[in-house]
């Protein structure tokens, strides 16, 4: 099993990674403002789930791919671009409240599959099995456990972005305003593609 000092660094690592801006916790941000944090719900937990599988899977050696195919990287750095440009167009178009509660949030499905092209997510997961999963007896059980720790601290982390666009929500009453702020989160989604390319 892991060791209580790598779980504290293991821990400490989550927190840093989840608490800090990244193609996600923009999304998230937006999904509560446009949505509040209830209807932003099924998104958090494909957010969570997405990102535990990519560590169990780069646990698996989903990693190596890269280093063997150096192309598919390229392929999903595209898809991870062009997905956050698209939802960073729909932020821009984004009108009042009464409009944007008539759409819906990003659903469970697509955000988990999304974590397979979001750059962040395969740093973290890569870094997660490389520092903190030694090899030998018990490998499966702790790339299990390190993920079911990471996400465990990622939960009120980036709840708290989902809830920081929710209170943000209920001080709008202008259309305008929100306009505004819309195009601000839509710059800030299209901006994290940068992310990709790093």
């Amino acid at each position: 099993m892991l060791s209580l000092d790598m779980l504290l660094s293991l821990a400490a690592y989550a927190f840093v990674m989840t608490i800090t801006p990244g193609p996600n916790n923009v999304l998230l941000l937006a999904s509560g403002l446009a949505f509040g944090v209830r209807r932003t719900g099924w998104h958090l937990a494909g957010v969570l789930a997405g990102t535990w599988l990519m560590i169990c899977l780069v646990g698996a050696g989903l990693g190596a791919l890269f280093v063997t195919v150096p192309a598919a990287q390229t392929v999903l750095k595209l898809a991870g671009s062009g997905y956050m440009l698209w939802l960073a167009h729909q932020l821009w178009n984004a009108g009042a409240l009464s409009a944007v509660d008539a759409q819906r949030p990003i659903r469970f499905f697509d955000a988990a599959v999304f974590q397979i092209v979001n750059p962040k997510v395969w740093v973290m997961a890569t870094t997660v099995i490389a520092a903190f999963v030694p090899a030998g007896d018990q490998y499966v059980q702790r790339v299990v456990i390190a993920g079911l720790l990471f996400i465990a601290v990622a939960v009120p982390c980036i709840t708290l972005w989902a809830a920081g666009g929710s209170l943000i929500r209920t001080w709008i009453h202008n259309p305008v305003t929100l306009r505004r702020i819309n195009r601000v989160m839509a710059l800030l989604a299209a901006a994290t593609v940068v992310l990709f390319w790093l």
